[in-house]
């Protein structure tokens, strides 16, 4: 029998909270009164745990910061398998683009801890993708590794304007060919259809 969930802490409730109502709603649009309302807290008990919005902005950024799991999947399958992982959030009601960049949109470049929460993140992205490109053996892979990022970022810009989940699928054709002019064999890896799965928001 497995045992109890875990009660949430405070800090931990008052941070899922932030965390629904900055993506879905937007930061600048969602006030501290808003989310200790949401919980049924009082203001100052918020600020007991987060000194401020900006702080509590910071935790949420950080929270969302997931580093991709290992995989013992060949490095090929893993860089598209990206796309088809785009494809089922796209699909998702709750989807609102990459909360990195709306946060750099919404606050301006001018807020240096937003920024450098944002850049390490994609640059996180982008070595990850540097590094199985390594591991195929690809000449410039610094280089193959931008231009995987710039579609994956390409294609939820679109999936944003269009409300179109294709996009991550066209993305996918797009590093299929980058790859292959790369010399990297991906086989029918970049035929095979998305898993369908419950999609979860970015």
């Amino acid at each position: 029998m497995a045992p109890p969930p875990t009660p949430q802490t405070m800090k931990e409730r008052i941070l899922q909270t932030a965390d629904k109502l900055f993506y879905l709603q937007g930061i600048r649009a969602i006030g501290v009164d808003t989310i200790a309302a949401e919980i049924g807290i009082s203001k100052r008990t918020l600020y007991n745990h987060f000194a401020s919005k900006d702080a509590l902005i910071a935790a949420y950024l950080e929270r969302r910061f997931v580093h991709a799991s290992p995989s013992d999947k060949p490095p090929a399958e893993q860089i598209l398998a990206t796309f088809d992982s785009l494809e089922r959030r796209f699909a998702a009601k709750d989807f609102r683009g990459c909360p990195f960049v709306n946060a750099v949109a919404e606050l301006g470049p001018s807020d240096r801890a937003v920024k450098k929460i944002a850049i390490a993140f994609k640059e996180s992205r982008r070595l990850w993708f540097r590094d199985r490109l390594t591991e195929l053996g690809v000449a410039d892979a610094d280089a193959l590794a931008t231009q995987l990022v710039l579609l994956v970022d390409g294609s939820i810009a679109q999936d944003l304007v269009r409300d179109d989940p294709a996009m991550a699928r066209a993305a996918k054709d797009a590093a299929t060919v980058l790859l292959r002019n790369a010399g990297v064999d991906v086989g029918d890896i970049a035929e095979k259809p998305a898993k369908r799965s419950r999609p979860t928001p970015q």
